[in-house]
Parts: structure tokens; sequence; C-alpha cells
């Protein structure tokens, strides 16, 4: 059973997801939580917590479950990593490929380019998938893992950008995109 914190924090993406962040009125949170309004404002005082926070744990529940797919990759051989990471990618994307919270993961930080008080939490959120790239490229033996986090990241955001606009609710040309990106990475010998 979930806390009356994180239902909030639940009910605060599905809204975002589903209505956009002109949505998230105290109110609405709180009945679509199920928790009272006095339990919504002891946990969040203000919207720009609410919403930092919704950011956060969102953030926080994909890089545990991305990282449970990365770590599949210490277990594969050497020469078939980078099609082995490709294939991974593209299941962690699919279990998650369409629904509000990938639509309110993405229009929270668009809104945190226009809200200061958002803007560190979008940055680190970021930061975080980049770390998660590096450690992912520097497994596969690609050089310069750091430099070419960021590259990849892009393109996975984008690619969400891609899949949400055009309806598509699967990942495919996930695996694809990575492999290309990868092997324009990886050493000619």
């Amino acid at each position: 059973m979930s806390t009356p914190r994180e239902r909030i924090l639940q009910a605060t993406l599905r809204l975002i997801g589903e209505q956009g962040i002109g949505a998230v009125t105290n109110r609405a949170v709180a009945r679509a939580a199920g928790v009272s309004l006095g339990s919504l404002t002891y946990h969040f005082p203000s919207q720009s917590d609410l919403l930092r926070e919704a950011l956060r744990d969102f953030v926080d529940t994909e890089i545990a479950r991305i990282t449970a797919y990365g770590a599949r990759l210490r277990e594969v051989d050497p020469d078939q990593a980078a099609d082995q990471a490709a294939d991974e990618v593209e299941k962690a994307v699919a279990g998650f490929a369409h629904g509000p919270e990938q639509i309110a993961n993405l229009e929270l930080h668009l809104h945190a380019a226009r809200d200061p008080a958002l803007h560190e939490t979008s940055v680190r959120s970021v930061e975080a998938y980049d770390r998660l790239a590096t450690a992912v490229l520097t497994a596969l033996g690609i050089p310069d893992a750091e430099r070419h986090a960021p590259a990849v990241v892009a393109m996975l955001y984008g690619l969400a950008v891609r899949r949400l606009a055009t309806g598509d609710t699967s990942a495919t040309g996930t695996a694809e995109a990575i492999r290309l990106l990868l092997h324009g990475a990886v050493p000619r010998d």
C-alpha cells in the first residue's frame, strides 16, 4: 500500500500527463490521490515543491528500472555487447513507451525551462540519465563514454517525443537507433 505522499506524487504525474501542468491544482491532486487537502499541503507546501518532487520521484524510479536492464549487460559476450545493449534499451523503453507518466516527464522538463524553482531538479534529472548512459557506454568499452552519453540521452528523449507525437505505443526502432549511435562510436581496428 502506498503512502499519502506517494499517492500525491503519482496523481500529480497522471494529471500532468493527461491534462497538462495547468490541471495541477491542490484540489485536483488531492481528489485524484484520495487524500485530504490538508495532507497535500502538509507534504507539499507549494506547487513548485510538488512539481519538483514529482519529477525527482519519477526520475529516481526510472533510473532504478533502467539500471536493472543495464545490469544484464555485464553478463554478455563483449563481442555482442553493443547489439545486446541496443536490445536491452529497446526493452526498457518498450515497458514505458507511452502513457501519462512519459508525457508528464517531458512536460515537467519543458516547464523547468520557464520555472527557476524546477530548473535545478530538471538539470539533476538529465545529469542522472547522462551518468547512467556513461556507465552503460563504459561497460561496452566505448572510448570517451562521458562525452558520448549526452548524445545517447538526447536521442532517447527525441525518440520519446516522436513516439508521443505519432501515437506509437511501441519502442520499435529504438534498438536500431542505438546500434547506429554505438557503432559510430566504436573504434575501428
